[in-house]
């Protein structure tokens, strides 16, 4: 008996070696079986009666077959196939049963089929079967694994494969490009004596050329001739393909010639593979000609003829000819197809006209088209680049709801678009799904979700990740690295990133030019000049030439460090390295200088610059103005902003911010507000410190009437009349005075003053300005209660932050994981556990990742708070309703607690209850044991 190939799911132990080992891929055809239903009873009782049935003459007329037939599987099928007795009869069956509807056969189906019909030397329908078996593969996978079982097969008892099975089994080989199979399957061919058609030969040749394998193909087309036989069109046409696809137009134009010299004349493919060979080379207008003269000779243009030169026009931003085209198409009576609207929504929307793109989106589905999975991909990615990931995510669920699965473009897209707008919750639920359901994730979808870790400054999640990518398939290559290396330098955390640096190198991947930027950048935002030094030497030492940003940091920092002489030969060398400065070089030395005092020299520096045509930018401005405010020459700043915008430079926050103070520090408070108030009419927001600068100032002028009141009256005030309502009214006196000078506050401005009063835990005066804010009418949105939320948990103030919790509930506002982790972990610290627990219990029914909700709520929530007890409980109730987690978030656990009991254990043993401390230790060794283990299989 012929070994039967894998056709049931993988156990549940083999679904959970997943994580470490990647996806286990098995074969499995359209009728799922189950494994145990072949020692059902009822099952059984189903295929005797199915076999009592065949034994009538006129079966196929049976009512009770009829009855029957809906309950067949494939399993039931094969039994019916091994068990019965005539061989002639099961395979009417076998022919009549693949007709039913929904029904397919399983592979085990084929298999039985073919050990019957071998087994009784039925050769004739069994090459029959063997063929439909090839047939039957609907993915690369079936395929490759039907080929090595055919390959066994193959000679067995007398049974070889036909030409018609070979040609068969090139065919579906070329369908799914598997290049390397067909060469080995056409060499056996050839040395089975079998001699090969013009169909095999033609095969062979398409499957090179449509990889550009000329070569090869030019191989197989002498063959022809060596067997006597002639070329035909497809052979010219597929040599044209191949020819195209290395944009070798000459030669696909030789072939041509030959072709027509030969008397072989071409068809709507051969010219088809000329317009695309053209328009993919960018010469389009060439590309119309040929259409042109294809029109002319009578030959007719389909519909993939027009799809690539739409598809051209479309992505070098000629949308309006590709609409001509589409119309032109239209009346010589070639209706355009799903790709021919893919190209146009994605050249529309790619052009900014992403309502058209929708319109067209729509009208396709009208007209009855429906969209492949190209199309969404086109359409999620505009989407989500214009940032409506909302409307993106609409589509994503739609496609799945209506039969089309997502594939990995289509998830690293959304996933893209989830992380653009901060959402990592989302992405990494839908970094789950892809984890469980497939397709699994690539480096770009770890890439992507590390980017938007490190956006939003959550190092510690994004170095999860990293760990994850490492154990799944997906390797760490140098973009991973780099979006690391440089996170970990703007967060300060310098030695993770050396750490990073040096793990890259480990890994065979060499720093780059951007990788030691990054590193010298981090050191100098440091004031670590020296290291930042040392590493430039090993930089230019190791061969990786430095360019004019890997300097300029270096000059900001030793500018910065008031090290100007050192700045200053740095500059010398960049001009020896034939590098020029540019204006950040300049703007590095003029910040270095206005910042220590130096603003006179750096005017001349700034002179200089422009003459060296190096225009400034708006930091160059904005360091002089903060130079010149710092020395109490704010009116010649004021005329240097004008200046500013004279040239077209629009000032910034900053810009306005130090000038505003410096004329806050004159005691010129009205002018500041003049200037606040320019600064609002050009488009330009405050920030906090702008106002906090104001503040100082309102504080300053109420000092001042003060001590004049106190004078005139003689009399003896206390400090400390000066507590939160001193702080609360002077808020409330800044917002008086922006409506006196006509910058009526806003929503904006009172989100901007509450989030920065709540980063200063002053959530009282925060509170005070949200009920100020809903008597004006104006809507607190989830931002503001977002920060309310994290003042009160980290004041402990948990109550006032449960309401804000509700309210936003209440309001259809959807919190994040970060709140859910903040007000656990404060409800813990006040001893409200019961609470807390019912809160995470909560949080659990929503979709969250649960490697996501360990990372957030547990490892940098409770466990950073030292609640590792409450965290092995938490971890408990996770595992308890079966959230799925992966190995290396256990092992990230088992680490983590492990610090926590080496604190615990040089600290506080005394104060942990024994058993507690026991069975910390067991779970742990459990962890541990458990990533060993899964670590063994993963390298067997």
């Amino acid at each position: 008996m012929l070994k039967p190939l894998l056709k049931h799911p993988p156990p549940f132990h083999l679904q959970k070696l997943h994580f470490v080992l990647g996806p286990i891929h098995f074969l499995v055809f359209s009728s799922k079986s189950n494994l145990y239903s072949t020692n059902d009873k009822s099952s059984s009782h189903l295929v005797a009666k199915i076999c009592e049935i065949l034994t009538d003459l006129q079966w196929q007329k049976n009512p009770q077959l009829s009855r029957l037939s809906p309950d067949l599987r494939p399993h039931h099928v094969s039994r019916i196939i091994d068990t019965h007795k005539s061989t002639d009869l099961v395979l009417q069956f076998f022919y009549w049963v693949s007709k039913r509807p929904f029904y397919k056969h399983d592979m085990s189906c084929f298999i039985s089929m073919l050990n019957r019909l071998i087994r009784d030397r039925n050769f004739a329908p069994a090459d029959h079967v063997r063929i439909l078996m090839i047939k039957a593969c609907r993915r690369e996978e079936e395929l490759k694994r039907v080929v090595e079982f055919l390959n066994e097969l193959n000679g067995n008892a007398g049974f070889c494969f036909t030409l018609y099975s070979f040609n068969t089994l090139l065919l579906q080989l070329s369908k799914f490009g598997l290049v390397g199979l067909a060469q080995n399957v056409y060499t056996q061919m050839l040395n089975s004596g079998i001699r090969p058609s013009l169909l095999t030969l033609n095969t062979m040749i398409y499957m090179f050329c449509n990889k550009g394998k000329v070569n090869e193909a030019e191989l197989v087309f002498s063959k022809i001739f060596q067997y006597e036989m002639f070329p035909d069109v497809f052979t010219y046409s597929s040599l044209i393909l191949g020819h195209c696809r290395n944009r070798n137009l000459s030669k696909a134009f030789e072939v041509f010639d030959r072709m027509l010299k030969e008397g072989c004349d071409p068809n709507s493919v051969t010219y088809t593979n000329l317009i695309n060979g053209l328009c993919n080379a960018g010469r389009i207008d060439e590309g119309f000609d040929m259409l042109e003269e294809m029109i002319e000779k009578g030959i007719r243009p389909t519909v993939f003829t027009y799809t690539v030169p739409i598809s051209s026009l479309c992505e070098s931003g000629r949308v309006n000819e590709a609409i001509e085209l589409v119309g032109s198409m239209r009346k010589r009576g070639c209706n355009p197809n799903v790709q021919t609207y893919t190209a146009l929504i994605s050249g529309l929307a790619r052009v900014g006209k992403l309502e058209v793109a929708i319109g067209l989106y729509h009208k396709m589905v009208k007209n009855g088209l429906v969209p492949n999975i190209v199309t969404y991909n086109a359409l999620i990615n505009e989407l989500c680049v214009s940032g409506r990931v909302g409307d993106a995510l609409r589509i994503f669920y739609w496609m799945e709801g209506h039969g089309t699965l997502p594939n990995t473009k289509t998830y690293n897209e959304i996933i893209k678009g989830m992380c653009l707008i901060g959402d990592m919750e989302k992405a990494m639920v839908l970094f789950n799904r892809m984890n469980k359901d497939g397709p699994y994730p690539t480096v770009i979808t770890f890439n992507t979700l590390i980017g938007g870790y490190l956006k939003k400054g959550n190092l510690n999640s994004a170095t999860r990740l990293l760990d994850m990518m490492k154990e799944s398939k997906c390797k760490p290559d140098e973009w991973t690295y780099s979006e690391l290396i440089s996170g970990f330098c703007k967060g300060g955390k310098l030695d993770s990133a050396s750490t990073l640096f040096s793990e890259m190198v480990e890994r065979g991947l060499c720093p780059n030019q951007v990788n030691y930027t990054a590193m010298i950048d981090g050191y100098c935002k440091a004031e670590k000049i020296d290291v930042a030094l040392s590493l430039l030497e090993r930089m230019e030492k190791n061969g990786c030439c430095p360019n004019t940003e890997t300097y300029n940091a270096i000059i900001h920092g030793l500018s910065k460090d008031n090290r100007l002489s050192e700045a200053e030969r740095l500059c010398s060398k960049i001009a020896e390295q034939g590098l020029l400065p540019n204006v950040i070089t300049y703007s590095s030395l003029i910040d270095g200088l206005c910042r220590n005092g130096g603003t006179n020299l750096a005017f001349k520096i700034f002179h200089e610059m422009e003459e060296r045509n190096c225009f400034p930018n708006k930091y160059t401005y904005s360091s002089l103005i903060f130079g010149l405010c710092q020395e109490g020459k704010a009116d010649d700043a004021e005329k240097l902003l004008e200046a500013m915008k004279s040239k077209g430079l629009a000032p910034d926050q900053v810009t306005f911010t130090s000038l505003i103070d410096g004329f806050v520090m004159l005691g010129r408070l009205g002018h500041a507000f003049l200037l606040l108030q320019q600064m609002i009419n050009i488009g330009c927001e405050p920030n906090y410190r702008t106002y906090g600068v104001l503040l100082k100032g309102l504080q300053k002028e109420s000092q001042l009437l003060t001590e004049k009141v106190v004078v005139q009256n003689e009399a003896v005030y206390s400090c400390s009349s000066y507590g939160q309502v001193t702080n609360l009214e002077l808020m409330c006196n800044l917002l008086s005075r922006l409506s006196e000078y006509g910058c009526e506050p806003t929503a904006h401005t009172y989100k901007t003053l509450i989030r920065g009063l709540c980063k200063e835990s002053r959530s009282y005066e925060a509170e005070q300005l949200v009920e100020i804010m809903n008597g004006k009418e104006l809507c607190p949105d989830k931002e503001i209660y977002y920060s309310l939320v994290f003042a009160h948990c980290r004041n402990l103030e948990v109550d006032s932050a449960l309401n804000i919790f509700k309210l936003m509930a209440n309001s259809g506002m959807a919190p994040q994981l970060s709140i859910y982790a903040a007000l656990i972990c404060a409800l813990c610290k006040t001893c409200r556990t019961e609470e807390a627990q019912n809160l995470f219990e909560c949080m659990l029914e929503k979709q969250w990742n649960g490697n996501d909700v360990v990372w957030t709520v547990l490892i940098d929530g409770l466990l950073k708070e030292g609640m590792s007890n409450l965290c092995l409980k938490f971890l408990h109730i996770m595992e308890s309703k079966n959230c799925s987690l992966n190995l290396q978030t256990y092992v990230t656990m088992a680490r983590e607690l492990s610090k926590v009991d080496k604190s615990t254990e040089t600290g506080h043993l005394d104060e942990q209850p024994h058993h507690l401390i026991i069975e910390r230790k067991i779970i742990l060794s459990i962890i541990f044991r458990t990533s060993w283990c899964s670590f063994h299989v993963a390298n067997a």
